[in-house]
């Protein structure tokens, strides 16, 4: 069993105040060992964490948290946070259900004190913090911690720019691991981050404006002068004309460089800006030496890392949306693919590598890719975007005024639509059918297996317009996959099973639970297909030979497929008893996937529940009507 005696010590930051500086660095070493043991027995975001643990210890060491507010962007690295805050026993139940989140949590800790899962959000809740602080005085300092990638989204920038005129107390920290955007770290860059954060250079600054104040053309000729000289010597022009006072880059594992400079930070007032380079996966070998492998990884032994997984499994929707990439752009030199910086997570790598010409990472900038995909569609490319569920969100405004007004080809690849599981609220995509739904033009999908998935894609891709195939995560049934490049009819669904008395329409992942159900009680299965444009011949039949309809969907239960089928329904002219199944009205947390759709009833034995809850009972509206509902008591 390994030892951690500085560590066992720590279950608050007060404790860690009380350290000397010297025991920081070997705390930091028994940090990083226990994170790299501890997410091998839970899996968890890795690279990352490892990244920061220098950085965390600093903060707390320096800072009076919670009093102080630590703001974290994204929440991938906050796990040296979450050990030092008093979750260090917790962490044997990272992600799972009931247990500590994998992202920041304000209800979870007073250390959280914003809750975070995308990116770039960092900046915006820090400025709010330090003017709520100001219009109250207050003292309390404000952090906002921000990586590299997500300082690249228009967002963080828009913050930036509010926040040099704002006349707040804040610190941002850029924690730079990936885009070297500086020079490299040395002696100098060291003594420079001291100098210009020390207390006597900024009051003789201070000094100098007093001075020179009563002749407004010499202080404004000495701070051009200051600006160039910091200017020739650091990387942080920018960030000083958007209002900040730049310091860096420094080593960000150097505790001896970090907690100083963060002493003279902490006194200063205004906008300061820290500049700070680490490295993803530093302290553990094969991380460093594959961040992207080890960002998000299963359970491991640290001593093996992660093995490659057994040959001849089932493809996961991922890997299906890849090879049709590939397929499609084989076959047809205007596609183009497009993602916001998750060309790994989206299955995009391999056709990167075939097709360099025609694949655009945007970086995380949700809103251009949307609408840089629009302008490729006006020049008659076919874009095809790859984007998480719950990352298209950020891009809505784009998807309605740029893409699907103007009727242009766009395809919305969406993975990770349902229950992700682990990653929890901030990652699942349980409103994109109700959300997309509503926007004219958009031809929405649902695809129920990986052959399906395969089919979907290339009709949508041939869609004179814009649309979604929306998919899951992880794996599907197990169909096999058709090679060829074949379409499906618009609009149409598919009977799969016959039975009477009981329809079950079932849209996407929920096809294979509904077969399974309608076996014990003979029902009729819908696998519905398309979401918009639904198909009303088949509901209609459905209705006129069936006494009972449920809808079955992984999505926001208001607002959803059902919805659509609820809008046919309302054109029948007879009695029928009418249900809707799906995501319940609250935001569902982080756990097992199958375990949280058994939970929302939207399992074999859920559907089963809810059939025989209203199998037989009285009509309650009259002939012209038609009652929809959530359904169970776990809904």
């Amino acid at each position: 069993m390994t030892s951690y005696p500085l560590l066992d010590t720590i279950s608050t930051p007060a404790q860690l105040r009380k350290l000397e500086r010297k025991q920081l660095a070997p705390l930091a070493e028994e940090l990083r060992r226990f994170l790299v043991e501890s997410v091998s027995r839970t899996g968890g975001h890795l690279s990352s964490n490892l990244g920061t643990v220098e950085l965390t210890v600093a903060l707390h060491y320096v800072f009076d948290t919670p009093h102080d507010r630590l703001v974290w962007d994204v929440g991938h690295q906050t796990y040296a946070h979450k050990v030092l805050t008093g979750r260090r026993a917790g962490m044997a139940r990272l992600r799972t259900h009931g247990g500590v989140s994998g992202f920041p949590k304000r209800s979870e800790s007073e250390y959280d004190t914003f809750g975070v899962g995308h990116s770039s959000t960092s900046i915006s809740a820090a400025l709010g913090m330090a003017l709520a602080f100001k219009l109250k005085d207050e003292a309390h300092r404000t952090v906002a911690i921000i990586g590299d990638g997500a300082m690249s989204a228009g967002q963080a920038f828009e913050a930036m720019n509010n926040a040099g005129v704002a006349d707040a107390d804040m610190l941002v920290i850029l924690n730079d691991n990936d885009m070297s955007i500086s020079p490299p770290v040395g002696a100098l860059n060291k003594y420079l981050a001291r100098l210009f954060s020390g207390s006597a250079f900024n009051a003789a600054r201070k000094a100098g404006e007093k001075v020179l104040r009563g002749t407004p053309s010499l202080l404004e000729f000495a701070n051009r002068v200051e600006e160039h000289v910091k200017g020739m010597l650091t990387p942080g022009t920018l960030f000083e004309e958007l209002g900040f006072n730049y310091i860096g880059p420094i080593d960000g594992h150097d505790l001896d460089s970090l907690v100083p400079t963060l002493q003279n930070l902490q006194k200063l007032k205004g906008p300061q800006f820290l500049h700070v380079i680490t490295r993803k996966g530093q302290g553990y070998k094969l991380a460093e030496a594959d961040p992207i492998l080890y960002h998000g990884v299963s359970k491991f032994k640290p001593e093996v890392g992660i093995e490659g997984g057994k040959a001849g499994g089932k493809p996961s929707y991922t890997q299906i949306f890849g090879d049709w990439l590939c397929a499609m752009a084989a076959a047809d030199p205007r596609l183009v693919g497009i993602t916001p910086a998750m060309g790994e997570g989206s299955g995009m790598m391999r056709f990167a590598e075939l097709f360099p010409e025609r694949y655009f990472d945007v970086g995380i900038a949700e809103q251009h890719a949307v609408t840089f995909a629009a302008g490729l569609a006006c020049e008659g490319m076919r874009p095809v975007l790859a984007i998480y569920s719950t990352f298209l969100q950020r891009g809505y405004d784009q998807l309605i005024h740029d893409v699907a007004l103007q009727k242009l080809p766009v395809v919305f690849a969406l993975d990770r639509g349902g229950l992700v599981g682990a990653d929890g609220p901030t990652h699942h995509g349980t409103f994109d059918l109700s959300y997309l739904t509503c926007i004219p033009n958009l031809v929405v999908m649902t695809p129920a297996d990986e052959d399906e998935c395969r089919t979907m894609l290339t009709t949508a891709f041939h869609i004179d317009g814009p649309s979604a195939v929306r998919y899951p995560r992880g794996t599907g049934p197990g169909v096999a996959v058709q090679q060829a490049l074949l379409e499906l009819p618009v609009g149409k669904g598919e009977l799969r099973r016959r039975g009477k008395d009981v329809a079950l329409l079932a849209f996407g992942s929920m096809l294979a639970p509904a077969l399974e159900a309608a076996e014990e009680i003979n029902a009729t299965v819908a696998n519905m297909r398309f979401v918009k444009p639904i198909d009303r011949e088949l509901i209609i039949e459905l209705a006129r030979e069936h006494s009972l309809l449920i809808s079955v969907e992984e999505n926001a239960l208001i607002g959803g497929a059902g919805s659509e089928v609820a809008r046919v329904l309302d054109e029948i002219d007879k009695p029928l008893r009418f249900v809707r199944m799906g995501l319940p009205d609250h935001f569902i947390d982080h756990g097992d996937q199958a375990l949280l759709l058994a939970e929302a009833g939207l399992d074999k034995d859920g559907i089963l529940r809810t059939v025989r809850a209203h199998q037989g009972s009285t009509l309650l509206r009259d002939q012209h009507s038609i009652q929809s509902s959530g359904l169970t008591q776990n809904i």
